[in-house]
């Protein structure tokens, strides 16, 4: 099992947070607000602690659950207590209208995030294409992307320790591809579907 420190206290940290205790994980809530974090923390239950905002994470695994114009800020804040540490990033940066992103440039959060951390800090993109209820309740396909093949590994670990299936897309760069899919998870959910309730997922066919 894994150390997890989640920086956040929102709803996502909550879900994530949950899934980890019971998957029987080691986990750490870290949030601006302490008092929030620490009944985060208490209500995760399973020994989760409570970390100081802007301190060395606990974790080995640091999952940054913020809205995505806070992640980068907060990881700067983090600098070097950042070091060595494996950092996933699962947000979204959605635009206003929410069909396409923020960002214009062929890039993604988390090459922001690897441009800011440590250069010992590895970043995996995760968790961006399910949404929060899905996540919570279903057994979705978690895709990853990232450049550094153990960090890819320590996280599909933990994502199998909560019951689902970790799904490697490629190099870092692919986190931006992972982003628009995010945005295709809306249009669906707009048009296509017609509701939350999905995720997508990958089948094999047996041909």
């Amino acid at each position: 099992m894994s150390h997890i420190s989640i920086i956040g206290t929102g709803n996502m940290a909550r879900t994530i947070g949950t899934r980890a205790v019971a998957g029987g994980n080691t986990v750490e809530i870290m949030g601006r607000d302490r008092a929030k974090a620490a009944d985060l923390a208490e209500a995760l239950g399973g020994g989760t602690t409570t970390g100081d905002w802007g301190t060395a994470p606990a974790g080995d695994i640091v999952v940054v659950a913020l809205l995505y114009d806070g992640v980068v800020p907060a990881v700067t804040q983090y600098g070097d207590a950042l070091a060595g540490k494996v950092v996933v990033d699962i947000s979204n940066p959605f635009n206003a209208t929410f069909d396409g992103l923020a960002h214009r440039e062929e890039t993604s959060i988390a090459q922001e995030i690897a441009k800011a951390a440590p250069a010992d800090a590895q970043v995996v993109k995760a968790f961006n294409t399910v949404f929060r209820h899905v996540l919570e309740k279903g057994r979705p396909d978690i895709f990853l992307a990232g450049d550094d093949p153990r960090a890819k590994a320590s996280v599909g670990a933990f994502v199998e320790s909560l019951g689902l299936r970790p799904l490697d897309v490629g190099g870092l760069k692919m986190a931006h591809w992972l982003e628009g899919a995010g945005v295709i998870t809306v249009g669906l959910a707009n048009h296509g579907v017609g509701n939350l309730d999905f995720a997508l997922s990958v089948r094999e066919l047996p041909f």
